[in-house]
């Protein structure tokens, strides 16, 4: 079986107020600052208008690029907590810079490995 190879093309940001901006989208995991809940390749589903709140998985904006991170508040300040101990964390300007709370994962190619992070 040939393996195709799917170039990734940045789609463009939608207008904050279309409704394109709310919804739900799909990300791959890449690196490891995340393990050992996520690993490199997982699929995540990102929801935009997601309540973000302390210790949710989020897809923030930090430092002109998107990283995957929990969501921490410490003395009234958000931070972008690693859960690999080799990435340090990193304080957030501000909660909007929080583009969507992680709401499920999966690994491709199988269907039971699916885990849901909504209550």
């Amino acid at each position: 079986m040939q393996r195709k190879i799917i170039p990734v093309v940045p789609a463009p940001d939608p207008a904050p107020e279309s409704c394109e901006a709310a919804e739900p989208f799909a990300l791959m995991v890449l690196g490891d600052s995340m393990l050992p809940e996520f690993a490199e390749g997982e699929i995540i589903i990102v929801e935009p208008e997601g309540l973000a709140r302390d210790g949710s998985y989020v897809v923030a904006q930090h430092e002109g690029e998107p990283v995957l991170r929990r969501l921490v508040e410490r003395e009234g300040r958000w931070w972008l907590h690693a859960l690999n101990p080799a990435y340090p964390d990193a304080e957030l300007a501000g909660i909007g810079a929080v583009r969507g709370v992680v709401i499920q994962k999966s690994k491709p190619g199988s269907r039971r490995s699916r885990k849901s992070y909504v209550d």
